[in-house]
């Protein structure tokens, strides 16, 4: 029913893909296999990229999205396989070959130039000239400001590029990507880091794509938005090809049971809650700010949720919580004890540890092995009169990496080499390795896929299992509904409500973080 060979099998339904949106391909990957020390990334995978629609690249971390992002964007070279563009086979050597064939990529993390404007942002690399070869600072203005108003962003190209925020660097970077001529846009985890507003702009944009007659490669872990934009999927697993087809007749359950192997129905762990004594007590904190009178209280056992809206505060309190920025009053209890937290290494001297929400950025030190992350803030474990022990710092980064069944070829590996949810898994692993009393998770499943939140979920369960006190800060509001045991709403830096048992219902978290009257504990 759902098909392996998208050439000769029907997809779900029983309706043939080609069949359906008659049309032949711009872009065809064919047999492509790619091989690192110690793992087959890709093993005879296929993909077809049709004009003016999107195709859904659907699977786990380490299924092989990002090594096949890679490869059509000329950064890896396949061992085996061709690449195809309008049925003729071509070679991607470099990342300037695959854009002279239309190629371009919009990054979940694009890197991206904060001392230059916006406009030589857009156009680093290939600015318009002048014909003494010099670069055409007035063409290279026009030519910026009418990318961005293709995509709607209201943003002056002159500006410098450190003086905007989040949302308007993500517009950059896609007008970055469409600065090339391109038939091929790949857009990877898109919206990971975007309000709700910024999601319907930003799918907006490629309904405009697609009407531009673009084909569109579209990576997201997000069912309801591939539900939303895609007309093809086609699913990886392990590195291989599981299916594909039209996005017509298939459901969730059955795209879930492609990605993992098996059917996921329950996402979320059951437990019952074994509530200790007080762990932390949190009275007045305030910020200058960024959030002002925070007051709660956390259990042993306890998982402790927080809700809000982009700009609620939740990341910044945390973050003054653990020691990276200061508050500006207010009183922190641990045990029923005074505790003066003002640097992170003081949190964690406390037994409080926070995984950040910009794993990249705040999370994983990219360049060192796996094994050396987790050890980070453990040295005193690791290390006997000032010397480390290496087979100590791989048995405890083996102990903590195994119980969140990381997936990775080795412990000596480049954290930098694995996937987001690996990434994650490792991070978490590091602050666990420390033994702490309480662990904030920001955002702790944020752009990994449905098997690996699994994990993430019966880890954080287990934790709480233990005794460890589990702070959640979650967007998802089936996330923090299911793992938590109260929930906590900001709005505009304050708590505007707190909910537990009956009154726990996804009405009640979005009318209290919206403002609206009616939700009440």
């Amino acid at each position: 029913m759902l098909a392996k060979s998208p050439e000769k099998e029907p997809a779900a339904g029983g309706v043939r893909a080609d069949a359906a949106l008659e049309t032949r391909a711009v872009l065809s990957l064919a047999g492509i296999t790619k091989s690192f020390p110690g793992v087959k990334a890709l093993s005879g995978v296929a993909l077809d990229l049709y004009p003016g629609q999107v195709t859904a690249l659907i699977g786990e971390n380490g299924a092989g999205k990002s090594t096949i992002v890679k490869i059509l964007t000329g950064i890896y070279q396949p061992d085996e396989g061709e690449i195809r563009v309008d049925g003729e086979t071509v070679q991607f050597p470099t990342a300037e070959a695959a854009a002279r064939y239309g190629v371009t990529a919009i990054h979940q993390e694009t890197v991206l130039f904060e001392e230059l404007t916006v406009a030589e942002n857009i156009f680093i690399g290939h600015a318009p000239k002048t014909r003494f070869g010099l670069i055409d600072r007035k063409q290279m203005l026009r030519s910026a400001r009418s990318l961005l108003e293709r995509i709607g962003a209201k943003i002056d190209p002159s500006v410098p590029l450190k003086d905007l925020g989040i949302a308007n660097r993500h517009l950059v970077a896609i007008a970055r990507a469409l600065s090339i001529d391109a038939r091929v846009v790949i857009m990877d985890e898109p919206t990971a880091s975007l309000s709700h507003k910024e999601i319907e702009e930003t799918y907006e944009l490629v309904d405009r794509l697609k009407a531009e007659g673009k084909a569109i490669l579209f990576i997201s872990h997000k069912f309801d938005e591939i539900f939303r934009v895609a007309d093809r999927y086609t699913v990886f697993r392990d590195g291989e090809l599981v299916g594909s087809g039209l996005m017509q007749g298939v459901d969730e359950g059955q795209l879930v049971k492609l990605m993992v192997g098996r059917p996921v129905d329950q996402v979320f762990p059951k437990r019952t809650p074994n509530l200790g004594d007080e762990v932390l007590k949190v009275a007045g904190y305030a910020h200058p700010s960024e959030f002002e009178d925070i007051n709660f209280s956390l259990r042993s056992g306890e998982i402790l949720g927080f809700y809000g809206l982009v700009g609620a505060g939740r990341s910044e309190f945390m973050q003054a919580l653990f020691g990276i920025t200061k508050p500006s009053k207010g009183a922190i209890r641990i045990d029923g004890e005074i505790a003066v937290i003002r640097t992170p290494n003081e949190a964690i001297g406390k037994g409080i540890v926070y995984v950040p929400e910009d794993r990249g950025k705040q999370g994983a030190v990219k360049g060192l092995p796996i094994f050396q992350n987790v050890t980070l803030p453990s040295l005193g474990q690791v290390s006997s009169r000032g010397f480390l022990k290496m087979a100590e710092e791989f048995k405890l980064a083996r102990d903590y990496t195994q119980r969140l069944d990381l997936r990775a070829a080795a412990l000596d590996q480049d954290i930098g080499e694995l996937s987001g949810g690996n990434q994650q898994k490792v991070i978490i692993a590091k602050w666990l390795a420390t033994k702490p009393r309480v662990i904030i998770l920001d955002e702790p499943t944020k752009g990994i896929d449905i098997g690996s939140k699994a994990a993430v979920h019966d880890f954080m369960a287990e934790l709480a299992g233990e005794g460890l006190a589990v702070i959640l800060v979650s967007s998802e509001i089936p996330e923090v509904l299911g793992m938590s045991d109260r929930v906590i709403v900001m709005r505009e830096g304050r708590i505007a409500a707190e909910f537990e048992g009956e009154g726990l219902t996804p009405e009640n978290l979005v009318r209290a973080a919206a403002g609206i009257e009616e939700a009440r504990p």
